[in-house]
C-alpha cells in the first residue's frame, strides 16, 4: 500500500512538472520547430507517466486507450525531436505525421481489439518493440550528428538530454517486455516512476541552465554572399591568420571535395586543436554546424558549374559529386535550402538570363 501511494505521488509530481515544462517550451520557443517538438514530447511524456505500468496482467480499460496511444506515439515524437535538434535544416514532412498517426493508431487498435484477442503479454511486447525501434533511430541520429555541432555548450546539453531520455525509454521498454506477467510489478513500478521523475527533473534543470537560443536556435537567414561576408568578420590577429589559412584550404585546395572530410582532419591540416577550430568557425564565421559550412562552399562551386554554358551538358549528378557530395539526394536538399530552387531550375534560370 505504501509503495502504491508513493508511486501515485511520483506520477502526479512528474505529470505536473511535464505540463509546466510543455507550457514554458511552447511559450518561449513555439516559433521554432525543435521547441514545438520538445513541447509535444513533454506532453507525450506526461501521458506516459499516467499510464506506464510494468508487469501488468489485466486488460486495458477502454478509457485509457487514447492516453496509451499518445504515449506510444511519443517515441516517434522523440525521434523527430532529435532530428530537429541536431539538423538545423530539418523540416517536418507530411509523412512524418503519417508515421506518428500509424504508430498511435496501432497502439489504440492494440488496446481495444488485439489485447482481448491475443492477450496482454503479446500486446506489451509488440508496443514496446515498436517504441524501441524509434528510440534506436533517435540514438543513431544523436551519434551521427553530434560531431558536426559547433556550439560547445549545446553539444554537451543535447547529448545529455537525448542520452538520458533514450536510456530511460530503452530500459523501460526492456523491463516491460522482461517483466510482463511477473509478480514483481509493484516494486518495479515504483522504481520506474522514481527513475522517470528523476530523469525529467534533471532534464528540466539542465534546460534551465543553457541559453535557450543555443538549444532552440531560430532558423538561419540565408545570405547570398555569406561565404564572402563570413571571411570579412572582424577577428583578432591570430584568429584572422587561421581564418585566412582555412579559406585558402577551401578556395585553393578545395578540401571540401575530399571524401569523409571531418572537422578533426581539417584541424590537423591547420595544426590546431579540434575545439579551437570549432570555436573559430562558430564564433568568428558564424556557423553553428560544420556540414552547413562545408555545403555552402560545395554549393558555391556547383552554382558556378551550373551557370557555366560550357558545362550545360554535364549531368547534375556529376557536378554534385565533383563538388564533394556523395549522392544526389543530399545535394538537391542542400542546394534548395541555400538557393530556394533545385539545381535543374537554377541551371534553366541562368540559361534563360544569358
Amino acid at each position: 500500500m505504501l509503495l502504491t501511494t508513493f508511486d501515485i505521488a511520483l506520477r502526479g509530481a512528474t505529470v505536473a512538472l511535464l505540463l509546466v515544462l510543455a507550457a514554458l517550451l511552447f511559450r518561449g520557443f513555439g516559433t521554432v520547430l525543435a521547441g514545438r517538438l520538445a513541447a509535444a514530447l513533454a506532453l507525450g511524456s506526461a501521458a506516459h507517466a499516467v499510464i506506464s505500468s510494468i508487469g501488468v496482467t489485466s486488460k486495458v480499460h477502454p478509457a485509457l486507450a487514447p492516453v496509451i496511444a499518445l504515449s506510444t506515439g511519443n517515441a516517434v515524437v522523440f525521434w523527430l525531436f532529435t532530428r530537429a535538434l541536431f539538423e538545423e535544416t530539418f523540416k517536418l514532412r507530411w509523412w512524418h505525421a503519417l508515421v506518428w498517426a500509424a504508430v498511435a493508431a496501432f497502439s489504440f487498435v492494440n488496446c481495444m481489439w488485439l489485447v482481448p484477442a491475443s492477450g496482454v503479454q503479446f500486446s506489451i511486447i509488440a508496443i514496446n518493440l515498436l517504441a524501441l525501434g524509434f528510440i534506436v533511430l533517435a540514438v543513431v541520429q544523436t551519434i551521427a550528428s553530434w560531431s558536426a555541432d559547433l556550439v560547445e555548450g549545446r553539444r554537451r546539453v543535447r547529448v545529455f538530454i537525448v542520452s538520458a531520455a533514450a536510456l530511460y525509454g530503452g530500459l523501460n521498454a526492456v523491463l516491460q517486455i522482461a517483466l510482463s506477467g511477473s509478480g514483481a510489478a509493484e516494486i518495479a513500478n515504483t522504481l520506474n516512476s522514481a527513475t522517470f521523475a528523476a530523469v525529467v527533473a534533471v532534464i528540466a534543470i539542465a534546460m534551465m541552465r543553457v541559453d535557450g537560443a543555443d538549444l532552440f536556435p531560430a532558423a538561419p537567414v540565408v545570405q547570398p554572399d555569406s561565404i564572402e561576408a563570413a571571411a570579412a568578420v572582424e577577428a583578432s590577429a591570430a584568429d584572422q591568420k587561421l581564418i585566412d589559412a582555412l579559406m585558402r584550404l577551401m578556395a585553393d585546395e578545395r578540401i571540401y571535395r575530399h571524401d569523409n572530410i571531418t572537422i578533426g582532419t581539417l584541424a590537423t591540416k591547420l595544426g590546431i586543436p579540434e575545439y579551437r577550430l570549432r570555436r573559430l568557425i562558430n564564433q568568428r564565421l558564424g556557423y553553428r554546424n560544420f556540414n552547413v559550412f562545408l555545403n555552402e562552399h560545395r554549393i558555391a562551386e556547383a552554382k558556378a558549374a551550373l551557370a557555366d554554358p560550357s558545362q550545360a551538358e554535364v549531368p547534375v549528378i556529376t557536378i554534385a559529386m565533383d563538388a564533394g557530395f556523395q549522392s544526389l539526394g543530399p545535394f538537391n536538399r542542400a542546394f534548395k535550402t541555400i538557393t530556394g530552387v533545385t539545381p535543374t531550375e537554377y541551371r534553366r534560370l541562368k540559361a534563360t538570363a544569358a
